[in-house]
């Protein structure tokens, strides 16, 4: 049974995968959304991430990856991730959690910076808000989605969606080759 279980994960995933190969169009999202983060940067500009959960920690891999190192030694990128837990629990307590990462973007967000926004259902509410704070600054935002997309997908810039499975894990292991397949594109292009 529990060799079974395992070979089950992987074989699901892998069928996941497969999926979001089969179709060209993820492939050119993800260039897509790579060349606008490597202009931002290019014109001095940071990338913002931030998501809920597991979410949270690709955000946060995200921006590490470029701040620090990735594959090669070069100059740190300017990325961060909104996951202080400080910041959190204070915006959470004063304002709700709803406001958890867009009172962070209005702080530090400017006009031409991107924001990474993670969200495996589409309908994050703490997500959405600060999808619509960037917007407002002028910010513009990639996307990492499952499901059908949710609210989010009607209002990012871009959109990568992972294939539609029953559970989040598999629209997360879809999400960090995403994020892996964006930093690689950042660092070859910088």
């Amino acid at each position: 049974m529990s060799l079974n279980l395992v070979k089950n994960n992987f074989t699901e995933a892998k069928q996941i995968l497969d999926q979001f190969l089969e179709d060209e169009q993820n492939l050119k999202k993800i260039v897509n959304a790579g060349t606008l983060m490597v202009d931002a940067i290019k014109n001095g500009n940071k990338i913002i991430s931030c998501g809920n959960g597991g979410s949270m920690c690709d955000a946060m891999h995200f921006a590490e990856e470029l701040s620090g190192r990735f594959r090669e030694n070069r100059k740190p990128i300017a990325a961060l991730s909104i996951s202080d837990a400080s910041h959190i629990s204070c915006v959470g307590n004063d304002y709700g959690y709803d406001e958890i990462f867009s009172r962070y973007v209005d702080a530090i967000g400017q006009k031409g910076d991107i924001l990474l926004a993670i969200s495996t259902s589409g309908n994050s509410k703490n997500v959405i808000r600060a999808i619509e704070v960037a917007k407002n600054k002028q910010m513009k935002v990639v996307a990492l989605t499952g499901k059908d997309g949710g609210r989010i997908a009607q209002i990012s810039d871009m959109e990568i969606r992972a294939p539609r499975s029953k559970y989040a894990d598999r629209a997360q292991e879809i999400h960090i080759k995403i994020i892996h397949s964006l930093i690689h594109f950042i660092e070859e292009s910088i």
